[in-house]
């Protein structure tokens, strides 16, 4: 683990911070050219969450390009999957270590990844057409299934209904979304096969587990409701393919980036005051060349009063949901900000980069909604 490093301070600068094992709540940067005399404050930063300083780099675990990063459900812990095939764990407060690595989990770029909602599970997905379901405690694999015919490019996983079983959906460039039963006694057959009819670059649960939300290159958002096993209406308004779907935390609400660098977040109430279902639209986060399949987030310590997209700029972009202002620009990367994810609890926000190293970062805490 180190720190981020920020622009070079001038010669002589010093760093007081009050000793502890807890981080201190503000951080006073005092410069001084050799003289006592004319010492000077240049700035204090106010401390806003537990992390070991404002921001933190997490580097050296990964020797390709972060594909996905997410915090585990209670924000202890942090998972990365990258092109290298292998997936990073790492501990989100002091100290920052990474304290595992699973090297060549799949035999293809890992692409999505999701943390089980009950159990020490860790849910990846890859290029080898691949889902694998692995015991965090032991480091094993406890299930390997051929999900689909194609790259598999996203997973989701949520708690049905009045069962508590978990499901996890998977989207691929066979152009179908497989439903999974997970945990540790599901079977390796797909209890729902949804049809969208072209590859699908991005999978969500709604909120109650009852529909499914699959983002293709038709740049069409297309609703099933997994009831019926049928479509029930679609999302409209990209220009180009969506490029991952995030749901806010009352669950009215979805973030769809895409390759046209325009993100929508869209109205999915059941009676939305919108005929067209968007909300906002986004603009500020360059999606570039590459077609990298950039993945968004909502915060959660404020209830969603923003949302966060990175960029092929190398920075992330983060917004004020209800008035559609940029809120930062948070540079630090050296390639495009391939992943985006808000701690659970505290005002932080985690970003993977293509140049295979993660930020932690605080943020201003928000004004919850």
């Amino acid at each position: 683990m180190s720190k981020r490093s920020g622009s070079p301070p001038p010669e002589g600068v010093l760093i007081k911070r009050a000793r502890g094992s807890t981080p201190p709540e503000t951080q006073i940067a005092i410069s001084s050219a050799g003289d006592d005399s004319k010492k000077g404050l240049i700035r204090t930063i106010k401390r806003t969450s537990g992390l070991e300083a404002p921001i933190v780099s997490l580097s050296g675990a990964h020797s390709a390009e972060i594909m996905s990063c997410r915090f585990d459900p209670i924000g202890q812990n942090i998972a990365a999957c990258s092109a290298d095939r292998g997936v990073s764990l790492w501990r989100t407060y002091p100290p920052t270590t990474n304290y595992g690595h699973l090297t060549a989990l799949h035999k293809a770029p890992i692409l999505d990844l999701q943390w089980s909602l009950f159990s020490p599970l860790l849910y990846t997905v890859s290029a080898d057409h691949t889902l694998l379901f692995t015991d965090l405690s032991t480091g094993e694999r406890v299930r390997r299934i051929r999900a689909h015919r194609g790259v598999i490019n996203a997973v989701d996983r949520t708690i049905a209904g009045g069962a508590g079983v978990e499901l996890v959906a998977t989207a691929a460039d066979d152009g179908f979304v497989h439903v999974w039963e997970g945990g540790d006694e599901g079977g390796k057959q797909a209890v729902a096969s949804l049809e969208v009819g072209c590859p699908v670059t991005s999978v969500c649960w709604s909120a109650d587990g009852s529909t499914l939300y699959a983002g293709a290159i038709d740049n069409e958002i297309h609703v099933f409701d997994l009831r019926k096993s049928a479509k029930v209406y679609s999302l409209t308004g990209h220009t180009d393919t969506p490029t991952s779907l995030a749901l806010s935390p009352n669950g009215n609400f979805l973030l769809s980036p895409s390759f046209s660098s325009q993100v929508l977040v869209h109205d999915v109430r059941p009676f939305s005051p919108s005929p067209s279902r968007i909300h906002r639209t986004l603009l500020g986060a360059p999606a570039g060349f590459e077609q990298t399949l950039l993945r968004g987030a909502w915060s959660r310590d404020d209830g969603g009063g923003r949302v966060a997209v990175g960029g092929a700029d190398r920075m992330v972009c983060i917004w004020d949901v209800e008035s559609g202002k940029i809120l930062y620009k948070l540079p630090g990367h050296k390639g495009t900000v391939t992943a985006v994810d808000f701690h659970p609890k505290e005002p932080i926000v985690l970003t993977g980069s293509k140049d295979s190293t993660m930020l932690l970062g605080e943020l201003e805490p928000g004004m919850a909604i």
